[in-house]
């Protein structure tokens, strides 16, 4: 068996590994690279795989750093099955005609005002590329071993990191390959814990948090600290968010917030097509998550949600104290940049950050202190306050990874290091060999690894 990292290597973002046996190669995941400009180039390179004998993709979980470049695959000729669970599949429905439209409509407005390099500029994939994309999709149900030849069986566990993630389990000839995807928390906020797992050959593994704790501070009184703060000032909270589970915990701290009549008399708005689906895809699968029907019921009262362009303008345009959940969690793209183009040169405003930002991103600019930051073709000074809650994170920590790790019963012949930047895997490394006394390495881009 021979492994390769086509990425998720040395970095966070555009996740894919195949796997390759005898003649059937499968890939983990297909995500998309964001964040430095030289990690989205890679976008546009060619693929090293012969989509002709590429059999099977298989998906941990609906984040576009892990099916964001599926549309790609598919543009390129890919017309064989995309596996992932029932959850994963409603998502990345949602997820993939979202990415399609935004990679339109950032080529229509690049054009519109010269501002790419590239004349005139394309969109990476299109809408109906995403539309083909979907119709690959098949679904499969957690915890049941599954056929995809006479010689490999796959399996989804759950992973506890967003609605429908899951570890995936390949029966290679007996041997045991888990791929983690992204782990979850120990305590989900929303979701049931992930599950562990007896025995593996060979273990896969995320390194996202791979190099600290995180730190144990009670979200409500944080989020609350900052609503009235920026309400003290007359101004506009905004909350730039992932809409898949992120946007999903925020509301539902809101709601707890409101249910404790704490919260200011001002508006709540999710102002995101994407969230308000996902929101929607979360309340009907029951049995993947822990709300009760009262905790359901208080988060529809909580917030109001935006889908229609004509509304989002209306509420960006209003300069009335609110709360505007909006994407993208990384502001990469998505409607929280007319919000910021707006409001962020205003220093009675706030922005509230409430999750990972990767290397190269404008969130990441805005928690480095940058005092601009540029989109729409312009630079825009950054006056508005700028706060960050570190409690939310969806990967584990440290301490979590090993807590995954130590209930296997032997260790695997080879643990593999990947997602994460080069310090934090190289911290995981470590990490594991001194306290399991494991064999591992750490992943690298396009390096293939035998497995024996």
């Amino acid at each position: 068996m021979k492994l390769t990292f086509f990425g998720g290597a040395g970095t966070v973002t555009g996740s894919k590994a195949l796997l390759e046996s005898d003649f059937t190669k499968i890939l983990i995941d297909c995500g998309l690279f964001q964040g430095l400009k030289e990690l989205r180039r890679k976008n546009w390179d060619k693929l090293p795989i012969d989509l002709d004998e590429l059999n099977l993709v298989i998906l941990t979980h609906a984040h576009l750093d892990h099916i964001g470049y599926l549309p790609v695959l598919v543009k390129n000729g890919y017309t064989k099955n995309i596996y992932c669970t029932k959850a994963t599949e409603d998502l990345a429905k949602i997820i993939l005609l979202d990415s399609a439209k935004i990679q339109e409509e950032d080529a229509k407005r690049a054009n519109k005002y010269s501002y790419s390099n590239h004349k005139p500029a394309f969109p990476l994939y299109t809408i109906n590329d995403a539309k083909k994309t979907i119709n690959q999709l098949k679904s499969f149900e957690l915890n049941t071993w599954y056929p995809i030849n006479t010689d490999i069986q796959f399996k989804f566990l759950n992973s506890g990191h967003i609605l429908g993630s899951a570890f995936v389990l390949l029966n290679i000839k007996g041997k045991i390959i888990v791929f983690s995807g992204d782990i979850g928390r120990k305590k989900p906020i929303l979701l049931p814990r992930y599950k562990y797992i007896d025995k593996a050959d060979y273990v896969i593994i995320e390194s996202t948090y791979g190099n600290r704790l995180h730190k144990k501070r009670k979200i409500t009184a944080q989020l609350l600290r900052y609503i009235k703060l920026t309400y003290s000032k007359g101004g506009i909270l905004i909350i730039p968010s992932f809409s898949v589970e992120r946007a999903q915990e925020i509301i539902y701290f809101l709601s707890l917030l409101k249910r404790e009549h704490k919260l200011p008399q001002i508006p709540i708005y999710l102002d995101s097509p994407m969230g308000v689906n996902a929101t929607e895809v979360y309340f009907k699968y029951t049995n993947y998550h822990t709300l009760t029907e009262e905790d359901i019921n208080s988060m529809i009262n909580t917030v109001h949600l935006i889908s229609d362009v004509t509304t989002s303008k209306s509420i960006v345009n209003d300069l009335n104290p609110k709360i505007v959940i909006a994407g993208s969690g990384m502001i990469t793209g998505g409607r929280v940049l007319h919000y910021l183009d707006k409001l962020i040169s205003d220093k009675k405003n706030s922005i509230l950050i409430v999750g990972y930002q990767a290397e190269g991103t404008r969130g990441r600019s805005l928690l480095s202190g940058d005092s601009e930051l540029k989109f729409f073709g312009k630079y825009h000074p950054i006056k508005a306050e700028v706060f960050k809650i570190n409690e939310f994170s969806g990967h584990a920590d440290q301490s979590e990874l090993l807590d995954w790790l130590q209930h296997f019963k032997e260790a695997p012949n080879l643990t593999i290091i990947n997602h994460g930047e080069p310090h934090q895997s190289q911290a995981l490394k470590v990490k594991i060999k001194t306290a399991l006394g494991w064999k591992c390495t750490v992943a690298k881009m396009n390096n293939e690894y035998y497995l024996n």
